[in-house]
């Protein structure tokens, strides 16, 4: 992570949040940045719920085209949302925190046009994130593709069902599993889903994947990290199976037991920036309730 000078031109807000009067942090925002005379772009369903009539607006998967830097307004599903959308383009992205942990939208609403003023004047750190690929195949025809910003998810898609598979990397067999499914995290997703069964939290800036076994019938299952230019390959054991595949929670396939899963960090990444004073342990402290010296 590094500081940059950047001055920004073009700015877009989004985010739609669960809590409807938190809205009035995207209409502060708007307002104080068209005071200062930037051009802004609002994301098109929260100007409508607004009724921010005769505004720039755009679709949330368009905005990115035309701004170098978004907010997002919100809880991490709203970022997770508008990062998958602007990983295709080189936007910087800051969240404010209107969810519960906010790993990603770190930005405290209330002191939020200070801190904005500051990354405007181009005081903020850079970090990009990584993010995965799936590719699923039914033979040799490609049926699936999808991206996650903190995990995907093989499961049964039944709470309390084993399932058998095969890990391989790199073409190579690395172990089997008698299991309710696999998480497969990026070291932004270490503290998701990952964590809460025993997963190793990973510094952002680490080139990893993280391999994690969902309630394994084994004593000697760990999880494992692994470097992230490796390639995963699961095969099923059993056939006539369905299992269900999940990226960030917010996308799920189902697959049987003839096809072929691939996963692999993907070319695309998300540049997120935050104030020059941002320190990620200090975050992990706030956030996970660690002791204090």
């Amino acid at each position: 992570m590094k500081k940059k000078k950047f001055f920004f031109k073009k700015i877009g807000i989004m985010g739609y949040p669960r809590n409807l009067k938190n809205l009035k942090t995207h209409k502060k925002i708007y307002e104080w940045l068209r005071v200062k005379n930037y051009h802004v772009i609002m994301e098109r369903k929260i100007s409508n719920k607004l009724d921010m009539k005769n505004i720039p607006t755009k679709k949330a998967k368009n905005i990115g085209k035309s701004t170098d830097l978004i907010i997002v307004v919100g809880g991490d599903g709203n970022m997770i949302s508008a990062a998958k959308i602007l990983s295709k383009y080189k936007n910087r992205i800051i969240g404010i925190n209107h969810g519960n942990l906010g790993f990603l939208t770190d930005l405290n609403p209330n002191n939020i046009l200070n801190i904005l003023l500051n990354i405007l004047n181009g005081e903020f750190l850079e970090e990009k994130r990584s993010l995965l690929e799936i590719q699923i195949f039914e033979k040799k025809d490609k049926i699936y593709v999808n991206t996650a910003i903190n995990e995907i998810i093989f499961h049964s898609g039944k709470i309390t069902k084993m399932i058998e598979f095969d890990v391989y990397i790199d073409g190579n067999f690395a172990f089997s599993q008698n299991s309710n499914g696999l998480i497969i995290s990026t070291p932004t997703g270490s503290t998701a889903y990952s964590l809460s069964i025993g997963g190793p939290i990973i510094s952002p800036d680490v080139n990893a994947i993280i391999l994690n076994s969902m309630f394994s019938h084994t004593l000697y299952s760990r999880p494992i990290v692994i470097n992230d230019t490796k390639k995963i390959q699961l095969k099923f054991k059993k056939e006539n199976i369905k299992y269900e595949i999940n990226c960030d929670g917010q996308s799920i396939f189902s697959i049987k037991d003839t096809n072929d899963v691939f996963i692999k960090k993907s070319k695309r990444s998300f540049r997120l920036i935050h104030p020059k004073d941002y320190n990620y342990f200090n975050v992990l402290n706030r956030k996970l309730g660690w002791e204090k010296k």
